[in-house]
């Protein structure tokens, strides 16, 4: 996620981190680079001039903290500046309730209803989907297809052309569920036939939300957008897509952030797990690589399934077969790209990367999948069975090479030592740790 803007902002500050004292010569270059990565990254010239201002102010003026030093001062200034240049602290509502997603065409509205609709059923509300988008041709069928994948219910029909028609009949349609989620037709730019045809609709549907899509490549033009709708009809929130594949969402951000409309949501991909909560604390913490070790932590807290939790128990108790060893690959997968988990490490963040290649290491675990998919069951239970015709069959069956499957094989031995030190003693010894230290996380 806005890998130039963020290693950029990474490169500026290493350099105070890196220096021996701080002078006015090394802030000035601070605040150089730091207009350098902005401006590169689509922010407003006078939004980036006016933070870099207040940041030269701050650190020349102000007076450090007790026990913080000048580095850590200038650090700290830095990443207040910057959280309030990418706007508040979003209020998400968790109750029922009826949400109305507006944006124009190829913002990506219908896949990002389908996200907060997923969004919502982990929260344990009951949504369903209202298709109010008469002139996609497409869009009905899309909203259908995404409903089905979640096991939601969704009225969009095709042969009704009118979406106040829709609306009504979508909130007779399921008056029992939680929170209406409701989609509405985009155009290419904001004319007044869909003005008109928005207001009606949320004079309608008096929604309690009302989220407006922008795709982060619109960079600075985000503004324009957001404050159109805004007049139009009182957005009462953004959701951001595409900002993994585009180097413009320092411009969306900021542009949004001035209209006054919160950013609410991010899109991170094309899963519908994709999305996160706009945190301009945990944003900015994440991009500057400060890590975001709080989000991580609520993640791998959401994927804990039965299967996982019975695993655990066998691995306390000392036993680990290639099933358990699955399992954690499988858990692994759910939490996100390697690169997103160490991103929210604190520390490591930029410095696992430059020695490791992500992209082949999670190439290598798919395939890792693939391998323990193709073993019988007696083979994932005792994994000391398999021997070379064995490693023939499977590595034929999963459509790898055998050294791939030895590479496995080896694998698991070395996390079954592992996991026996710390299900005896030694593993007693490091929960006790684990548990005096549990407050500075």
């Amino acid at each position: 996620m806005l890998e130039k803007l963020s290693q950029g902002l990474k490169d500026a500050l290493k350099k105070i981190t890196k220096s021996g004292y701080i002078d006015k010569k090394i802030l000035d270059q601070l605040i150089k680079d730091i207009q350098r990565t902005l401006l590169a990254s689509d922010v407003d010239v006078k939004l980036v001039f006016e933070l870099t201002n207040t940041i030269k102010k701050r650190a020349l003026e102000e007076k450090p903290k007790q026990g913080i030093t000048p580095k850590e001062h200038v650090i700290n200034v830095v990443y207040e500046e910057l959280v309030k240049l990418v706007g508040k602290k979003p209020e998400i509502i968790l109750k029922p309730g009826k949400i109305l997603f507006i944006g124009l065409y190829g913002s990506g509205k219908t896949s990002s209803i389908a996200k907060v609709a997923r969004f919502y059923q982990k929260k344990g509300l009951k949504p369903a989907l209202i298709g109010c988008d008469v002139h996609r041709p497409a869009a009905m069928d899309q909203l259908k297809q995404l409903a089905e994948q979640l096991n939601i219910p969704c009225y969009a029909p095709k042969d009704i052309k009118n979406p106040i028609e829709i609306a009504k009949n979508g909130l007779e349609k399921f008056k029992k569920y939680d929170m209406l989620i409701f989609d509405s037709s985009g155009r290419s730019s904001l004319d007044k036939e869909l003005a008109d045809e928005l207001k009606k609709l949320a004079d309608f549907i008096k929604p309690d939300e009302v989220l407006l899509i922008i795709p982060a490549d619109l960079g600075q033009a985000a503004k324009e957008q957001a404050q159109g709708f805004k007049q139009l009809v009182g957005i009462t929130g953004i959701f951001l897509t595409k900002m993994d594949a585009t180097a413009r969402g320092g411009g969306a951000i900021t542009g949004c952030a001035v209209t006054g409309a919160p950013i609410k949501f991010i899109g991170l991909g094309e899963k519908l797990d994709a999305l996160e909560i706009f945190d301009p604390e945990r944003f900015i913490s994440k991009l500057i690589g400060f890590g975001d070790l709080q989000s991580l932590l609520e993640k791998a807290k959401e994927i804990v399934t039965k299967e996982t939790q019975e695993s655990a128990k066998r691995i306390a108790s000392g036993k680990f077969t290639m099933n358990d060893f699955y399992e954690q690959i499988k858990t692994m997968g759910k939490m996100g790209s390697l690169q997103s988990m160490i991103g929210s490490i604190p520390g490591l963040s930029g410095k696992i990367s430059k020695k490791v290649d992500l992209e082949q290491q999670e190439d290598k675990i798919k395939k890792w999948k693939y391998i323990i998919e193709s073993m019988t069951k007696q083979e994932r239970e005792n994994p000391d069975i398999i021997d070379a015709s064995r490693i023939r069959r499977i590595a034929k069956g999963s459509g790898t090479q055998e050294s791939e499957v030895r590479e496995l094989i080896k694998m698991y031995n070395q996390s079954k030592k592992m996991m026996k030190i710390l299900s005896g003693k030694r593993g007693n010894a490091l929960a006790r740790l684990a548990r005096r230290f549990k407050g500075f996380i």
